[in-house]
């Protein structure tokens, strides 16, 4: 049991304890970023102490004078995304080219789900990007297929040690670093404090654990007749791994031994009992219940924001960013709703994701990397790799990683930390600190090639075959258990 000082008071939780250790003095541009002195305050005594040059930085990898050709892909703005990100997305990609004047840029950018999709289906006919940006479950894939090139963050002018130990295994295979993690996520839960009074429930106090979320949502629907939980269970979706595993994690599950310091990957644990507990709180929300919205096996997280904005939503497991996204939401609303929509922002609270029956806590450490592809699976058989590097270098620096997970994430370069933008973002970003506090407990998904299909397939099948009632709780983690365990025996 590892015990972190957050705003001080002592919180008690499972910790990714490789993580963390590893983190204990991380050497940086400048001043090291000591990660054993994680917390809020801590954050905020080291934002704002280091100016960074990113285009002189980058000179040294790549000339500003450089002239050369890029294709890029990258995963952009989706719906659930605030409107400030749109513009530091564009202002990027305008510093890019007023920086880099004589590269040729042709980028497109892709929502989560379809990128994915496209980026297989073009590398197949031999017509990919020469770099892309991938979310974090894609680097070991195609590594291991052989389609990108070895890329470390020395190939760009950075330290490995400026990165996250979590995200750098992520684009680790056999031992190669084939990536540069350009940001890196956990999420917080939220919850209506205005809902939770009227339901009899502390308004202050986030629940303790997993099992006080089965019993509050029911309380809040029971009550109330709104949804208590946003559960999301949609099929092919991101956000359905990222709030189940937490969840999986807490009770004491797992698809392999992801949670361990050093996981083996050797053993699937998806049919254990702790596993099936976790499932049996979706399943006793959703069916047992009924206090999750019917809608949940189709929703993503942006379905459940305007439910929340309406107060027809009690709690759910999302980023800091979707304070700024109600922001945006009720800018939009008009009357009455406009003033209900300004009632529930002030009702907003965040908290610590919730524990298991065990005091243990866990998130999905998330985040996006960059890589560069090899020629020979490039749209006309060529990489101009100084182009490729020029783009990296910026997207992955302390400035840009953190501009560019601005309001939903956290900069994948430690140094972004101590930015004057972090310092900014501090000041303007409402729930910030909690999110950031939840990065000790934040645990990679599986670093195996196979994972984007387990997370993103095979988890949410178990969920909807337990939901819909296809099959009972027991049956759907023994289905899913034998389907990871065909797929990895299986190879690629």
């Amino acid at each position: 049991m590892t015990r972190i000082s957050l705003g001080g008071a002592i919180l008690h939780g499972t910790v990714s304890t490789a993580l963390l250790v590893s983190l204990m003095s991380t050497s940086a541009m400048g001043a090291s970023v000591d990660l054993s002195k994680w917390s809020p305050e801590y954050v905020r005594s080291i934002a704002g102490t280091q100016d960074f040059d990113t285009a002189a930085e980058c000179n040294k990898v790549t000339p500003l004078d450089y002239k050369g050709r890029l294709t890029f892909w990258y995963q952009g703005i989706f719906e659930g995304d605030p409107d400030s990100l749109r513009e530091y997305y564009k202002e990027f990609f305008a510093t890019f080219r007023k920086t880099y004047p004589n590269i040729q840029l042709e980028e497109q950018g892709l929502t989560y789900n379809d990128l994915l999709d496209k980026f297989r289906t073009a590398l197949l006919g031999n017509a990919a990007p020469m770099a892309v940006r991938l979310q974090i479950l894609g680097g070991v894939e195609f590594a291991s297929k052989g389609y990108l090139q070895p890329l470390k963050p020395e190939d760009i002018g950075y330290s490995t040690q400026d990165f996250w130990p979590g995200a750098m295994k992520a684009v680790t295979w056999d031992g190669v670093s084939y990536g540069i993690p350009t940001n890196n996520e956990t999420m917080a839960f939220i919850w209506n404090a205005d809902i939770f009074k009227r339901a009899g429930l502390d308004p202050d106090k986030a629940p303790a654990t997993w099992n006080d979320v089965v019993n509050y949502s029911k309380q809040i629907h029971d009550k109330l007749g709104v949804s208590g939980y946003g559960l999301v269970a949609r099929k092919n979706a991101g956000n359905t791994p990222y709030r189940f595993m937490p969840q999986l994690w807490a009770y004491g599950g797992s698809v392999f031994d992801e949670t361990s310091p050093d996981p083996t990957y050797k053993e699937v644990e998806l049919a254990s009992p702790q596993s099936k507990a976790a499932l049996q709180a979706s399943y006793d929300m959703y069916v047992r219940d009924k206090s999750v919205p019917v809608s949940a096996l189709t929703n993503q997280q942006a379905d459940n924001q305007p439910l929340f904005l309406a107060g027809q939503l009690g709690m759910m497991v999302s980023h800091p960013s979707d304070y700024d996204v109600m922001l945006d939401l009720q800018k939009k609303a008009t009357a009455t709703d406009k003033e209900k929509a300004q009632t529930v922002i002030d009702n907003m609270r965040y908290g610590l994701i919730p524990t298991g029956p065990d005091g243990k806590r866990a998130v999905v450490f998330g985040g996006s990397n960059i890589h560069i592809l090899k020629p020979e699976y490039v749209e006309g058989g060529k990489v101009d790799e100084p182009a490729a590097k020029a783009i990296a270098c910026m997207w992955a620096s302390p400035e840009w990683s953190l501009k560019l997970a601005y309001v939903g994430s956290n900069p994948g370069n430690l140094n972004g930390f101590k930015t004057k933008w972090m310092k900014d973002r501090l000041e303007k970003i409402k729930f910030l600190d909690v999110t950031t506090s939840m990065l000790p407990y934040g645990i990679p998904f599986p670093a195996l090639p196979q994972s984007p299909e387990i997370m993103n397939i095979i988890v949410p099948d178990m969920l909807q075959n337990a939901l819909t009632g296809a099959m009972t709780v027991d049956q759907a983690a023994d289905d899913a258990a034998k389907k990871v365990k065909e797929l990895m025996d299986g190879g690629l």
